[in-house]
């Protein structure tokens, strides 16, 4: 059965607001915008409201990922705060591995313990790799059960091409991850932990009286940009994967093997740009919002609500909305039982005849099996049914 609502869709596209929640949706037939040149070695750039790609460059060759490692080693602490295996104030002691690390540090002192926040401060704002380490151990007690931790996070986020060797980002054996990985990553930093998240946009951290800058300088040229993290070395390069929220969008974006930090911050703001300019991203439904009540046969009830677990977003170029129309597709006949939430069919968005999108349809209430006689008479009603 087919149900038309194209007048009902403009009036929901334009009344698009704010969600609390995304359904991941990629456009299938809607002409894509020619990203402008980006001088980088890879890069990739989504809308997280809808999950929709914007721009794409060897997004799932494997690269070195330098300090963005620190993405989900910070994930992994923030997962422990959250269970309260380790709590904020705790304080750490300093071991020799974590003072003796190379590279960026927040300068540890072994004689003073630092607590589990200034060791995320100095993780995300100094990019340190004595933090990191010292982080590590508080957490899986040694480093390689950490590192056992963050691929276990990194399997079960589908981050296929990522797999770590330590919690800093040096550059070792089998240390790699890729574009699209990375910003798969830090969506889920951004959605699992919005109240760790705004440690991303702290620009100054001063620890040990040694006062130290965050080295993603979009936070100082975008105030729309809230993060996320830079990394650097001489086998990736200048790396960066940054965040910017305009309206009730939000776009993530990673640049990895630029040439040098300016050309990391100018392309991740062009990047940002064109995927802000050239796409629009609307709401199609609420979540709860019924779009159909189909008969369902041998139940409790004679109809059933269908509608989205979830609210529904759709990312198109921005002359692309207009001409929109929906179809939507149900099994037939649906019979009783009917969990809440399982899926009773397909809601199929098209434009110029053409598939845009797809999503699933959802019953919104539970529906019981019927009665003995109100489930004869309902197969007795299913013997006349038009034929699918």
């Amino acid at each position: 059965m087919v149900h038309s609502t194209g007048r009902r869709l403009a009036a929901l596209l334009a009344a698009a607001a704010a969600a609390l929640a995304a359904l991941a949706v990629a456009p299938c037939g809607a002409q894509p915008v020619s990203a402008p040149p980006i001088a980088a070695r890879a890069f990739f750039l989504v809308d997280t409201l809808s999950g929709s790609t914007l721009a794409a460059g060897s997004e799932n060759d494997r690269f070195d990922p330098a300090s963005l490692t620190k993405l989900m080693t910070a994930y992994v602490v923030f997962a422990a705060l959250r269970d309260h295996r380790i709590e904020a104030q705790q304080e750490v002691k300093v071991s020799p591995a974590a003072y003796g690390a190379q590279g960026s540090r927040m300068f540890l002192d072994p004689a003073h313990p630092a607590t589990v926040a200034e060791l995320l401060q100095g993780l995300i704002v100094d990019s340190g790799n004595d933090a990191a380490i010292a982080l590590a151990e508080a957490v899986g007690g040694t480093q390689e059960a950490f590192v056992a931790a963050m691929n276990r996070e990194a399997r079960r986020m589908g981050l296929a091409n990522t797999h770590f060797a330590n919690p800093t980002g040096q550059p070792a054996p089998g240390h790699h991850t890729t574009a699209r990985d990375l910003a798969r990553l830090a969506a889920a930093l951004i959605r699992d932990f919005p109240d760790r998240y705004p440690l991303f946009a702290q620009k100054e951290f001063t620890y040990n009286r040694i006062a130290q800058s965050n080295r993603n300088r979009l936070l100082w040229t975008d105030p729309t940009v809230d993060g996320v993290k830079t990394g650097f070395t001489e086998a990736a390069e200048y790396c960066i994967v940054a965040a910017a929220r305009r309206g009730e969008r939000r776009l993530v974006s990673v640049l990895l093997g630029a040439k040098s930090d300016t050309l990391r911050t100018t392309e991740s703001q062009r990047l940002l740009n064109f995927g802000f300019q050239a796409y629009d991203t609307r709401r199609l439904y609420r979540k709860g919002q019924a779009v159909a009540s189909p008969a369902i046969y041998k139940g409790t009830r004679s109809t059933v609500p269908l509608g989205f677990d979830r609210d529904v977003w759709i990312t198109l170029p921005r002359d692309h909305f207009d001409g929109l129309r929906t179809t939507l597709e149900t099994r037939q006949p649906i019979v009783a039982p009917l969990a809440a939430g399982e899926k009773a069919g397909i809601m199929r968005l098209m434009r110029d005849n053409a598939p845009i999108a797809e999503f699933p349809v959802v019953a919104l209430e539970e529906v019981p099996v019927g009665g003995f006689l109100s489930r004869g008479w309902d197969t007795l009603r299913m013997m006349f049914l038009p034929s699918p």
